[in-house]
């Protein structure tokens, strides 16, 4: 089967209160661009809360929507690297779904893509949000991070991402058990372009900082 043109890939995590507001923004963003011609693809990371069901309650109202239910919680970059094994998009967009990140970042991606014939438009914050140890942990984490992996990877990497099939099929091939995103994103190459995005607040990371070390070391980095 010929790949549609967008794969708009989430994972769920107790997201309740923003679930179903997430699906019909990045429905309507996606719509005026692609018509018919796209997917939401919903990773369920073993939520104990009413997120599943609203999923579930929105996809029998729009076939576009598609939900992936894990049999247990793996983790957020697990569950978003299960979701892009799904997606059939030629592009694709990943994107938390705590509307922490707009949706409507697909249009402002889209238009960096086509400027830069990019393979990859990733965005990072403008300014990083939280409290100071936040704030000072996540600045020491992406030194540690680009000391370790001799990467010069820019600082507050964002989940959304708007990338090709041809980065998508690279990205896959990564196997590691041990699973850190911003590692392999940058470790697949490909042409990257980075734009800064306000991003909004609305609770800590679950990534603590011990938790990022952990996880760079076992990467490989």
């Amino acid at each position: 089967m010929d790949n549609i043109s967008l794969s708009i890939v989430s994972s769920i995590y107790q997201s309740e209160k923003t679930i179903k507001k997430f699906i019909n923004r990045c429905s309507i963003c996606a719509k005026s661009i692609f018509k018919d011609d796209y997917e939401i693809i919903l990773v369920n990371d073993g939520s104990t809360d009413k997120s599943l069901n609203i999923a579930i309650e929105e996809s029998k109202k729009n076939k576009n929507v598609k939900i992936v239910d894990l049999s247990r919680n793996f983790g957020h970059h697990k569950a978003l690297m299960t979701g892009l094994a799904y997606s059939t998009g030629n592009l694709v967009f990943l994107i938390d779904s705590d509307l922490e990140e707009d949706p409507e970042l697909l249009i402002k991606f889209l238009a960096e893509h086509q400027i830069y014939k990019a393979d990859v438009i990733y965005g990072i914050q403008k300014k990083r949000k939280g409290n100071y140890f936040e704030i000072i942990s996540g600045f020491l984490y992406y030194k540690f991070f680009n000391l370790l992996s001799n990467l010069n990877y820019p600082e507050n990497v964002l989940t959304a991402r708007l990338m090709n099939r041809k980065y998508i099929d690279s990205l896959l091939m990564h196997k590691e058990t041990e699973l850190y995103l911003i590692g392999i994103w940058q470790l697949t190459g490909f042409k990257q372009i980075p734009i800064k995005v306000s991003k909004k607040f609305n609770a800590s990371s679950t990534y603590t900082f011990r938790k990022k070390i952990a996880l760079v070391i076992n990467t490989g980095g």
